[in-house]
């Protein structure tokens, strides 16, 4: 495991949103919104194993990946401020006008959005997986929030219900909900993941423009478990190889998006300056005045 390298061609990691490359901050904070949030749940399923040493390591760690998220999220929003505050300045939601003035678009942004869920609930696994189940009746794992469910925490006659692609159209069929624990951990991310992206959206809506952020669904972009290899849109809608061709430009960052993101990447590093993409922060590092000289040199 310790030959393997993020991006290598040749040892690459075994979870390819490892390999993705993260070349801007807004790919950073996505990857910290979306990613770190795959190991939050991890890390609480693990929270609830019989093997207590497991158990309680996970608590320190689950308190490190929420400063991650909080990154993450806050990063974004501050992307989407700078964006809405622009588009109201120049009263325009022209994408050419827009960087021009070097903010980044919210189209721009959805497709991130799009990439970063997408290839993160890759991460949970296979939808049916009896790896899952032994370690779930082993008493390794959990589910999320084990001790709020109300079954009997066996799950022995349960059925879960996960998708699948048939004749052309995406069906759901149930199976075994020990086989399908894999699907429940990623079915509560997504929950879990949709509560930020309404709080960005929030930001939009204050701004008073007309436009919505949304998750994919969870059949999009998918290249682990049985919908993998199907093209299938955002909006959950199998298509063929050929439109998929066409409109994937729309649905998932272009190299024109980013190069253009990474063209905004300057260092900035007067205190209380930011850069032009991006809003000023509320308040500064444990309530600091925004300018605050974190950094001194005598």
């Amino acid at each position: 495991m310790l030959q393997r390298n993020s991006g290598n061609e040749d040892n690459p990691r075994i979870l390819q949103a490892f390999n993705e490359k993260t070349p801007d901050w807004l790919s950073f904070f996505m990857f910290t919104y979306f990613t770190d949030r795959d190991g939050k749940f991890q890390l609480c399923a693990l929270a609830e194993s019989a093997f207590d040493p497991l158990a309680r390591t996970t608590k320190f760690m689950l308190t490190e990946e929420a400063h991650h998220m909080f990154v993450g999220e806050s990063g974004v929003s501050r992307t989407i401020q700078r964006t809405v505050d622009v588009m109201n300045q120049l009263k325009t939601d022209d994408v050419a006008k827009l960087r021009a003035a070097g903010v980044i678009d919210l189209p721009t942004i959805q497709r991130y959005i799009n990439f970063h869920f997408s290839v993160t609930i890759d991460l949970f696994g296979a939808d049916e997986s009896s790896n899952a189940a032994t370690f779930y009746s082993s008493g390794l794992k959990g589910r999320y929030e084990e001790g709020k469910r109300n079954d009997d925490h066996v799950l022995k006659g349960n059925t879960y219900k996960i998708l699948a692609v048939e004749e052309g159209k995406l069906i759901e069929k149930e199976v075994p909900m020990l086989n399908a624990l894999n699907e429940v951990l990623r079915d509560d991310y997504i929950v879990d993941s949709k509560g930020g992206i309404e709080r960005w959206n929030r930001v939009i809506e204050k701004a008073g423009i007309s436009f919505k952020l949304t998750a994919p669904h969870k059949a999009f972009h998918r290249n682990i478990g049985s919908l993998s290899g199907s093209k299938i849109t955002p909006d959950g809608r199998v298509v063929t190889s050929e439109e998929w061709m066409a409109k994937v430009g729309e649905w998932l960052p272009t190299n024109e998006d980013r190069a253009y993101v990474g063209s905004l990447m300057g260092r900035v590093t007067e205190p209380g300056k930011f850069a032009n993409w991006i809003a000023p922060p509320v308040m500064g590092i444990n309530r600091q005045p925004v300018d605050f000289d974190y950094v001194r040199f005598s």
